[in-house]
């Protein structure tokens, strides 16, 4: 889903003045596809709509939307791709810390829904869209497991960012569980959503009732990582020394 609601409400991009004629245009059959497949999936579930009838309704072929998503699953979830390219940019800030730069990409990824829900008009509706698509996810055994292979390429990622931080290789323990921990907030978060979307009588409170979640589980790893951050800062100013490969 891209940047728009489940039910299909699209939103303004960012820095669209600066965006050529042909980006647009890629932007904007992209959303479409998107925004199109998943109001059919929520209408008809996903196994019961073929990526043919998502072109159809577009007006392009199937092999035209496999273009823009190589498998069916990129339709719902192609945000995952964006977060995975914010979450490396942060991780790689020398600036912040590993938790610092995680609770920053979830910070901006839950302003941006709470958002769009402050600028629907009728926020009942909206708060179902949103919950309708967290159960279509949660319902699809496909959308799982797509969404499992992206968490898995994302905690590879980070675990070689914060290996190269650290002076480590990114088979070496710690940057694998610290990857694997920092990644966990985005379920945190996901579930903190699901958990106040109706008891939240606003999209600000929403926001400050998820932060406050998501800090907590953070400074929980933070507790946990701060050695780990020692040796990142033992790391500055000198090359990185990688380790053996002590792998038989």
């Amino acid at each position: 889903m891209n940047r728009s609601l489940p039910d299909g409400t699209p939103a303004q991009a960012p820095g669209l003045s600066a965006e050529g004629l042909r980006a647009r245009k890629k932007r904007l059959m992209r959303q479409q596809l998107s925004d199109t497949a998943t109001a059919m999936f929520l209408a008809r579930g996903f196994d019961g709509v073929r990526v043919a009838e998502v072109g159809a309704a577009c007006g392009v072929s199937e092999k035209t939307v496999f273009n823009y998503f190589p498998v069916k699953e990129g339709l719902v979830m192609d945000r995952l791709e964006a977060t995975l390219s914010a979450l490396s940019a942060a991780l790689s800030d020398p600036g912040r810390t590993p938790v610092q730069a995680v609770l920053a990409v979830l910070d901006q990824e839950l302003g941006a829904m709470a958002g769009l829900l402050a600028a629907q008009e009728n926020a009942p509706v909206a708060r179902e869209a949103f919950r309708r698509f967290g159960d279509l996810i949660r319902a699809t055994p496909a959308l799982r497991a797509y969404m499992a292979e992206m968490t898995d390429q994302a905690a590879s990622a980070a675990a070689g960012i914060l290996a190269v931080r650290a002076g480590m290789t990114a088979d070496d323990p710690e940057p694998q569980i610290a990857a694997r921990a920092l990644l966990g907030l985005w379920r945190v978060q996901a579930d903190s959503v699901r958990r106040h979307l109706d008891r939240a009588a606003t999209p600000a409170l929403l926001h400050e009732r998820v932060t406050a979640d998501v800090q907590r589980a953070a400074r929980l790893i933070d507790t946990g990582l701060r050695t780990f951050a020692a040796q990142d800062r033992a790391a500055a100013g000198k090359p990185t020394q990688r380790r053996p490969d002590r792998r038989p």
